[in-house]
């Protein structure tokens, strides 16, 4: 049993790390005047695209401006995606990010409308401001008493605290004391405590105790011992967004319903009785509002409806930024038979600041590549680099981002450490692109299954595919 438990425990530690698409990006990589710099922060290229969605972070950041559309376009594989991970990158840890698939509305469990206002409201936060009182002072002793007989009243003990002003004895009771073993406090240690819930907060370890001979780790942080009162009202702030208050206030079991993910469709006078509470709490100077970033991918699979629903939620005050991509021209808007640019109507595409991205030139395949191999850890010899980006350049820079673990295995299986040419010209053959695929389906299309290219001037049954 003891064995079985360790080994949870080490399952609980185990960190999972995958590489994923986008997860070398780290920012937008601008410096302050907003000027793009030619390779940082996993981003490369795409200069004046990313200087443009640099002005629209400053703008999210001011937290002044709500209600704003941004449409990124371009061909496939120009790094629409990677613009918005970099923008939810920048933006920083407060400031809502909301991120979803144009196809991901259609489901049956809840309507478009509503799949699209939970959306809206996981991209809009509320910093609420609370007041509390908290005992702050380093710990000088702890002293538990533990009960003679095993059984008895459960143990008691003190606590002694001091500033450099001050210094207090407090009585503990058992679940002050859990809370204190829990958070590994002893003294030395900096610590504050909660009095509405108790709640104990370790803030470091006293600059008085930094020639101790302790072990201690690399991490330990050491602070000042507090001045002034022991006792003492802070502001705290938290920060929640829309739609988990919405959540929370919807059910009986709302509080669940956030970590099972199973809100269902959230009655539209539980979301009018939040507005006007949080109105009230901005009135107080309680709350204020911090409008995020909405991103939908794929825009161009949302039909007619949702486009309707988009124009008038954007002139809500309680708006977030839009921000939306696609990679189509010219298409059917989806839900009529009306053509438009990108699939989107008129009417929603006025309101949109579009930013454009260009195809990626040789040396910014070069260099993508460069950062993918860095990132998935694969060394690479230049020649097999030269050819890789020659690939990317003739087929597309995802096919050939895609060739670079495949060579890595390649290589490994060849009991090789650096991959070579010869790794990249195996994967090449072993796995087509789209052209030598669309090549290979011209040259065999009757042996297909439905095949519908005629494959002479015969009759119709030319084109019928042979069944064996």
């Amino acid at each position: 049993m003891a064995g079985d438990l360790k080994i949870s425990e080490m399952r609980d530690l185990t960190k999972i790390e995958r590489v994923g698409a986008h997860s070398h990006i780290r920012g937008l990589g601008l410096d302050s005047a907003l000027e793009p710099r030619a390779a940082s922060e996993g981003m490369v290229g795409q200069t004046s695209a990313r200087k443009a969605a640099g002005v629209i972070v400053k703008m999210i950041q001011e937290g002044k401006i709500a209600g704003r559309a941004v449409l990124i376009a371009g061909k496939p594989g120009t790094g629409k995606t990677a613009i918005a991970m970099g923008m939810a990158k920048s933006i920083g840890q407060e400031t809502p990010f909301s991120m979803l698939a144009g196809s991901e509305l259609f489901s049956l469990e809840m309507s478009k409308t509503e799949a699209l206002m939970q959306a809206f409201r996981k991209a809009i936060g509320v910093r609420i401001k609370e007041e509390t009182e908290v005992i702050e002072g380093e710990v000088v002793e702890i002293q538990i008493d533990r009960p003679a007989v095993a059984g008895a009243a459960s143990k008691t003990g003190k606590l002694t605290v001091k500033t450099t002003e001050m210094e207090t004895v407090y009585e503990l009771g058992g679940k002050m004391i859990e809370a204190l073993g829990k958070e590994k406090v002893q003294s030395g240690d900096v610590i504050a405590i909660d009095k509405a819930s108790g709640k104990i907060t370790k803030l470091g370890r006293s600059f008085s105790r930094s020639r101790d001979y302790d072990a201690m780790g690399p991490q330990t942080k050491f602070v000042q011992c507090p001045d002034g009162e022991l006792q003492k009202r802070k502001e705290i702030v938290h920060c929640v967004t829309l739609h988990e208050i919405d959540v929370i206030n919807s059910r009986t079991q709302g509080f669940l319903a956030l970590f099972t993910g199973d809100t269902g469709e959230i009655r539209g006078e539980v979301r009018e009785q939040i507005d006007t509470k949080v109105a009230e709490w901005r009135e107080e100077g309680k709350a204020e509002i911090v409008p995020g970033v909405l991103f939908i991918d794929e825009v161009h699979m949302l039909d007619i409806e949702c486009f309707s629903f988009l124009n008038r939620a954007l002139e809500n005050d309680m708006a977030p930024i839009l921000v939306v991509a696609t990679n189509r021209g010219i298409t059917t808007i989806r839900g009529t038979n009306y053509k438009s640019p990108h699939g989107i109507p008129l009417d929603f595409l006025d309101r949109l600041l579009i930013i454009s991205t260009q195809p990626y030139t040789e040396e910014d395949i070069r260099k993508i590549l460069d950062i993918r191999c860095q990132e998935e850890e694969v060394e690479m010899s230049d020649d097999a680099k030269i050819l890789l980006t020659k690939i990317g350049v003739e087929t597309s820079l995802r096919y050939a981002i895609q060739l670079i673990t495949s060579a890595a295995l390649a290589c490994q299986k060849r009991k090789g450490r650096i991959v070579e040419i010869e790794d990249i010209s195996r994967v090449y053959e072993l796995f087509y692109d789209v052209h030598r695929s669309t090549q290979y389906l011209m040259e065999y299309q009757s042996e297909f299954m439905f095949s519908e290219v005629p494959t002479g001037e015969g009759n119709q049954d030319d084109a019928t595919p042979m069944v064996s």
